[in-house]
């Protein structure tokens, strides 16, 4: 008999939502194995199916029943074993009985802290048959579902109704409960290609019996196939499949033995923006859009229909009369917006709630065009096209375009500037606002963008802390630190010399509503800092690098960068580690001198060979590190102290710094103050 078999678990349901489903089947994988563990079964290689009507777990060679333990338990010590009379006592007496064994069956255990009862018992493994609906049972009740249902006069509660499932050990069926079913050995295939009942042999016949009844389970599978087969279709009408990651993952989701089918609409959509078309297709219709060589939008577009149809003609002309009116739907919005300039939208923003205690979205849009003219200003950029470009900022959003398409905005903007006749860089800055839109995406390129950028995210930041509206845990609804990660990015990819404190400080006094401008400062500061650790160690910095640059208050964040890559190379080098520790050294000695103690040097009190070679060095290494310091080339002026490691070992050694004159003390403290105030003009190395 084999000590393991593969185990098959597939749940049964009614259509599951696309848009989980690849985390409903991860989670499921996850507490199935984490749940064997926990037992102390071990399982080979693991897999995971999921279609629209099933959720599957395939784990090989699971151990089929726990290996047996001997169980150690520790009783009362011996010397409370027995009573005055030398008879077992009261303790040792029911610590023999909890055990289930006699007293003489006790033993003893020795340790360094005395002796003590024990007694040795050999568990007995569980079979693994009777361990798994439990496990299974965990898993479906521990998946991140964020809405359960009932359905029928059942008490059970699932993401939808279940209709069957399946549970296998090995060609065994495991008969439980689970969700109102009875577990076995029957599935179903595809809805309309194979209705009928399937007895599944075993989880290595699973895929096979499946694809014979028009389901393909495995979703990475199915995924390949639809791009393949949309990338067909593309190229039999001289196109190329625009195919976006995000809805490759839910079409998979959508359908179980996917078919592509090629439609067409009538060319004279294709005046539209292309985005507005494209959007259409994606978002309402779930279709591939098909464009040329050139990137240009053709008149077709993919769809992957669940059914391999008799006629697919008629299926193609069946999306062809759905997708007709959302364009000409489209087509109307853009004429219907075209009748009033961005210009003139611009009062209409005074309606439109941005948040209740910070106003409206035209108050938000003033405040943000006095940023970007000053933040414009600043860096030499034009200020009266930032200004232009801030004004015009949120004015698609009272579009009927944009109404329409959310997901828009900005784009929109972008291309009713151009046909108002706005400056090519305001135009384009309505756009690249919204820059980046996720984790290391694309940043605004444009000046009049990169300001009109910084200037929004950053009074949304400011605003939402001035009315106390932090956020907390994965709670972000003002996506706050993606605004705060693009605010930075802006500035250290683009080499911007901007201040966060000053940045912040002029944002503060934009605001008209009461609040406590000096905390929120310290607050959005401190918050941008923690988005900047972040920013540093997904570019390899440590955290220990980041922690010597941030304790000495650097808020240019260009700056902070050029110190933290300077500290990099520095713990590469010979000398690091010693001038670590040394300076870590000195900053213990000089928390018990006096606060003034840096102003009380006397070179002349010096006797010791050692301390006078110190100060010898240190004074011919200031000379070329401070104006190293002002031209912000920190290796270099890190590389200038390291000279300083031979000497300063040598005071350490030969020195006797708490002398019992004190002002000889205080004259080797204050040297070594020195010491310590250069290399904190950079960071403070002793933390790396």
């Amino acid at each position: 008999m084999s000590d393991s078999k593969d185990l098959l678990f597939e749940l049964g349901c009614e259509e599951l939502p696309p848009t989980t489903l690849k985390a409903l089947r991860d989670n499921l994988l996850k507490g199935i194995c984490d749940g064997l563990d926990e037992a102390n079964l071990s399982f080979g290689t693991a897999y995971s199916f999921a279609t629209p009507r099933r959720l599957t777990v395939w784990l090989e060679d699971v151990q089929i029943s726990q290996e047996d333990i001997e169980v150690e338990k520790r009783g009362p010590a011996v010397v409370a074993a027995y009573d005055k009379e030398g008879n077992p006592s009261k303790a040792a007496l029911g610590f023999a009985r909890g055990c289930g064994a006699e007293f003489g069956d006790l033993g003893t255990l020795k340790t360094d802290k005395g002796e003590w009862l024990s007694y040795n018992k050999l568990e007995k493994g569980q079979a693994a048959d009777t361990l798994i609906p439990a496990i299974i049972e965990k898993s479906l009740t521990r998946l991140p579902i964020a809405k359960r249902m009932r359905w029928g006069s059942s008490n059970a509660a699932f993401v939808r109704p279940v209709h069957w499932a399946v549970l296998l050990f090995g060609s065994d069926i495991i008969t439980t409960e689970l969700l109102g079913l009875t577990t076995g050995n029957t599935s179903y295939g595809h809805r309309f290609h194979a209705p009928e009942a399937i007895t599944i042999t075993s989880a290595s016949k699973y895929e096979e019996q499946l694809n014979a009844a028009y389901v393909m389970a495995n979703t990475e599978k199915r995924k390949t196939i639809i791009k393949e087969q949309a990338n067909a279709a593309a190229s039999a009408v001289n196109g190329i499949a625009h195919i976006e990651p995000a809805l490759l993952d839910e079409i998979t989701a959508l359908v179980e033995y996917p078919v592509a089918v090629t439609g067409s609409f009538d060319e004279h959509f294709l005046a539209l923006p292309k985005e507005v078309l494209i959007t259409t297709m994606q978002i309402n219709q779930k279709y591939f859009p098909v464009l040329d060589d050139n990137g240009a939008l053709l008149p077709y577009f993919i769809t992957i229909s669940n059914i391999n149809s008799s006629n697919p003609s008629s299926v193609s002309h069946g999306n062809e009369r759905v997708i007709r009116p959302r364009l000409a739907d489209a087509e109307f919005f853009w004429q219907q917006d075209m009748k009033t300039t961005l210009a003139d939208r611009i009062p209409s923003l005074n309606n439109v709630v941005f948040q209740h205690k910070l106003g409206s979205v035209g108050e938000k849009t003033k405040r943000v065009s006095a940023l970007s003219s000053q933040f414009a200003e600043q860096l030499g950029f034009d200020a009266t096209l930032a200004a232009r470009a801030a004004q015009l900022s949120k004015t698609d959003l009272v579009t009927d375009m944009v109404g329409e398409f959310a997901s828009l905005q900005g784009v929109i903007g972008h291309y009713y500037a151009n046909e108002n006749n706005e400056a090519t860089e305001v135009a384009t800055a309505l756009e690249e606002q919204y820059l980046p839109k996720q984790s290391g995406g694309a940043l605004p390129t444009t000046q009049t963008g990169k300001v009109l950028a910084l200037s929004d995210k950053l009074d949304t930041v400011v605003g939402i802390f001035s009315v106390g509206l932090l956020p907390t845990g994965d709670k972000d609804p003002f996506a706050l630190r993606r605004a705060s990660l693009g605010v930075l990015r802006i500035i250290i990819e683009n080499k911007l010399v901007l201040d966060l404190n000053e940045l912040i400080a002029l944002s503060c006094t934009q605001f008209r509503h009461t609040f406590d401008a000096n905390e929120t400062k310290l607050l959005v500061l401190n918050f941008m800092i923690d988005r900047l650790k972040g920013y540093a160690l997904s570019q390899g910095y440590t955290a220990e690098q980041f922690a010597a640059v941030a304790s000495v208050g650097c808020s240019e964040p260009v700056d902070f960068m050029n110190r933290l890559d300077a500290v990099k190379r520095f713990a590469q080098m010979d000398e690091a580690a010693s001038l670590g520790e040394a300076n870590k050294r000195i900053q213990n000695l000089l928390k018990k001198a006096p606060d003034n103690v840096a102003s009380q040097f006397n070179a002349a009190l010096l006797n010791d060979t050692a301390e006078i070679e110190l100060h010898k060095q240190l004074q011919a290494i200031e000379s070329r590190v401070s104006p190293l310091i002002e031209q912000h080339d920190y290796i270099e002026a890190l590389k200038q102290l390291s000279a300083l490691k031979a000497p300063i070992d040598a005071f350490f050694e030969h020195v006797f710094i708490m002398a019992d004159d004190e002002n000889l003390k205080h004259t080797r403290l204050a040297l070594l103050a020195k010491i310590h105030a250069n290399f904190i003009k950079i960071a403070d190395i002793s933390m790396i």
